[in-house]
């Protein structure tokens, strides 16, 4: 007879998804702001300072979703073991690499 281990209770989502829409529509918004800002020429300097703001909350987003995912995702696979643990792991990896370089 074989041995069963029940695999940890999935740790909960640090944010849920209603917050997330919120924070894209929020983001929406600041991009709506900068197409405003240019079509009514607004010195270059005060739309460039909008342009940081809007790219801080995605890169922000994207923080929240990669450790999200960290927690849940890579997570689990590590705790089947073998190659999917691993492979997750490289897959986030490989996200973060991506984030940096943009």
């Amino acid at each position: 007879m074989t041995a069963y281990t029940a695999l940890p209770a999935r740790p909960a989502h640090r944010t849920d998804k209603d917050d997330l829409l919120k924070r894209l529509r929020r983001i929406e918004g600041q991009v709506r702001g900068l197409q405003r800002m240019v079509e009514e020429d607004t010195y270059c300097i005060d739309v460039l300072t909008q342009v940081g703001a809007a790219t801080k909350a995605l890169q922000s987003f994207a923080l929240t979703l990669l450790e999200d995912h960290l927690h849940s995702c890579v997570a689990d696979a590590a705790a089947e073991g073998g190659d999917r643990g691993r492979e997750k792991a490289a897959e986030a990896s490989r996200a973060v690499a991506r984030m940096l370089r943009s």
